[in-house]
C-alpha cells in the first residue's frame, strides 16, 4: 500500500473541533481508559490552545482524520509551549501520522515566537519522540495516574516537510 498524503492542520469551525475531541475520546477514554468519561479540561476552552487534526488520503481517496494533538503557550513560563493529548486513531498507526502531528507542533509553537515544548509522554512512546528530537527531563512520573516522562525539544524556525505540514503562522488564505 503507498504511503498515504498526510496533512496537519488546525481545526476550522465547530464541526472539525468535533472530530478533534472524537479522535482524543475514542483513544483516551474508550481504548486506553486513561480517563474515565471524558479528556476534556480548561485548556479545551482557552483561545490560546490550538487544537490539530491530520488527514490522510490514499489512492485517490477522500481524506480522513486520522490524528489530532493540541498546544498551547505555558502560562507560567514565557516562551514555553505545551504539547498534548496526542491521539492517532488504531487504523491509521500504520501510517506513522503521530510524526507528522508532533512535528507540525513543533512548528507551528516555534512559527508564533516559542523557545520551548515540552510533554508528559506516556512511557511507551519516549522512544518515539527521542527519535523526533525530543529529550527527556527529569525521571519518570506519574501523569493522569500512568507513567510519563517530561521531555522537552528546543524551538528553531519553522521549516518545510514533504508529507504537506505547514505551521499554523505560515498558512496564507492562497494555500489553505
Amino acid at each position: 500500500m503507498p504511503r498515504p498524503e498526510i496533512v496537519c492542520r488546525p481545526v476550522a469551525g465547530a464541526d472539525e473541533a468535533a472530530v478533534h475531541h472524537r479522535i482524543r475520546h475514542e483513544v483516551f477514554v474508550l481504548e486506553q481508559e486513561v480517563f474515565a468519561a471524558s479528556d476534556v479540561d480548561a485548556h479545551d476552552a482557552s483561545p490560546a490552545t490550538i487544537k490539530v487534526l491530520a488527514y490522510a488520503a490514499s489512492g485517490g481517496s477522500a481524506r480522513e482524520a486520522g490524528g489530532a494533538v493540541r498546544l498551547y503557550p505555558r502560562e507560567d513560563e514565557p516562551g514555553v509551549w505545551q504539547g498534548d493529548r496526542l491521539a492517532v486513531l488504531a487504523p491509521f498507526r500504520a501510517w506513522n501520522l503521530g510524526g507528522p502531528l508532533v512535528r507540525f507542533a513543533v512548528d507551528t509553537a516555534a512559527a508564533l515566537g516559542g523557545v520551548e515544548m515540552v510533554a508528559h509522554v506516556q512511557a511507551a512512546n519516549v522512544r518515539f519522540f527521542e527519535r523526533l528530537g525530543w529529550v527527556r527531563r527529569g525521571e519518570p512520573e506519574l501523569y493522569v495516574g500512568l507513567p510519563h516522562q517530561l521531555m522537552a525539544i528546543y524551538l528553531m524556525a519553522p521549516r518545510r516537510s514533504a508529507v504537506g505540514i505547514r505551521p499554523v503562522a505560515d498558512r496564507s488564505p492562497a494555500r489553505s
